[in-house]
């Protein structure tokens, strides 16, 4: 069912007072603009009608922007499935990594390059300590969200380790397998500090802007940071299908918003200062616009990353040596693994919606009747204010 409340109705309404402060970078212009429009008469569609009971319904395109949460979930189902045929039959552990919002000034300057040493700090630290304490070559999927529950700035990146990996002389190895815990949490924490901070003080010395922000860098020094590590899921479609909560997410999704009305916006969010209760919580409209702005991502930003014996680029042929009378290599596991159907059969094998099927008697298939052409004129954003009921 429709939400009562999107997050379009937001940026119709509140789009233009904020444009007008000057806030908006062009990238975050057209973000907001194809979030307006989504699944609107303005990107065109087509008509439908039942072969059974002759239902027509009318369907608009959808924007097919990232940061839309209108267009998230079917690749978002895709992604898990696609990862569950390259995932190894094998323990895997769920790492968090944040960083401290006393450097948020220097994120808000420059994304792109905040985000790039980000992932670069994370796996270099997980690849450290998987040399350091099993001598292998492990991997990483890494996921990187920007945002709080109250839509704060809020840098993390969500993490699956494969408890497995290859030594230097490409032997095999399964490690993690001593305790709960892949690596100490507060040695992982302090490597991962120390690699971050390194890395930020050279790039921003390089872009001689360290002056600026030194005194960001050193209260980021004097603080504790937090790696947070899970305890093991024995079951690799578990893990995937864990980690495939966090990928294709958008700041705010329009099931999150409650209310919109006298210029503001409400939407319920969990507090994790009292036990992950979900409250409601009201900003004013330009406000709650500007903070999801906020998380619209530098232009073809790679927001889900690979690494180790997970990176697509890995060439090696590994020996794994799993409990199995059998010990396929990596390739033979994945063409096994691999469905044959097209995109709506998987589709409705994923959500267990039929996109086709008439939605009145239930059993008639749509069929394509006519298309609806697109405006042609170009659709200018902030769109005109216009009279609601909001």
């Amino acid at each position: 069912m429709r939400p009562k409340f999107e997050l379009a109705d937001a940026v119709n309404l509140f789009g233009a007072p904020l444009v007008a402060q000057g806030k908006l970078n062009p990238l975050q212009l057209k973000v907001l603009g194809n979030i307006s429009q989504c699944r609107t008469a303005a990107l065109g569609g087509h008509q439908e009608a039942c072969e059974n009971c002759g239902t027509v319904r009318y369907s608009y395109n959808s924007c097919g922007d990232r940061h839309c949460p209108k267009c998230q979930a079917a690749k978002q189902a895709f992604w898990i499935d696609d990862l569950m045929q390259t995932t190894l039959p094998v323990k895997h552990y769920h790492i968090v990594f944040t960083l401290p919002h006393q450097l948020n000034a220097i994120c808000l300057n420059n994304q792109r390059l905040y985000y790039d040493l980000f992932f670069a700090a994370v796996w270099n630290t997980l690849r450290s300590f998987g040399y350091s304490r099993y001598g292998a070559e492990t991997g990483a999927v890494a996921v990187l969200h920007t945002w709080g529950q109250n839509l704060s700035l809020h840098p993390h990146i969500h993490c699956i380790v494969p408890s497995a990996g290859y030594t230097l002389d490409g032997r095999w190895k399964n490690i993690g397998h001593a305790g709960n815990y892949l690596y100490p949490v507060h040695q992982l924490s302090d490597a991962f500090k120390g690699k971050f901070l390194d890395s930020l003080k050279r790039a921003l010395r390089k872009q001689k802007t360290l002056s600026i922000f030194d005194d960001k860098v050193q209260q980021a020094y004097a603080t504790r940071w937090v790696v947070h590590c899970e305890p093991s899921l024995a079951c690799a479609d578990h893990v995937v299908k864990y980690l495939g909560q966090y990928t294709h997410r958008v700041a705010i999704t329009n099931q999150r918003i409650l209310n919109i009305s006298g210029g503001k916006v409400t939407f319920v969010a969990k507090d994790y200062r009292d036990r992950a209760i979900k409250k409601p919580v009201t900003l004013d409209g330009i406000e709650f616009l500007r903070r999801f702005a906020m998380h619209i991502l530098p232009k073809r930003f790679v927001k889900i990353r690979r690494y180790g014996i997970y990176n697509h680029t890995t060439k090696r042929n590994l020996d794994l040596q799993f409990v199995r009378e059998e010990k396929p290599d990596i390739q033979s596991l994945i063409k096994q693994k691999q469905p044959t159907e097209n995109s709506l059969q998987r589709f409705e094998r994923l959500t267990g919606v039929n996109p086709c099927l008439c939605p009145v008697c239930k059993s008639g298939r749509m069929v394509v009747i006519g298309g609806i052409p697109r405006i042609r004129s170009p659709v200018l954003f902030p769109p005109k204010q216009k009279q609601t009921k909001y």
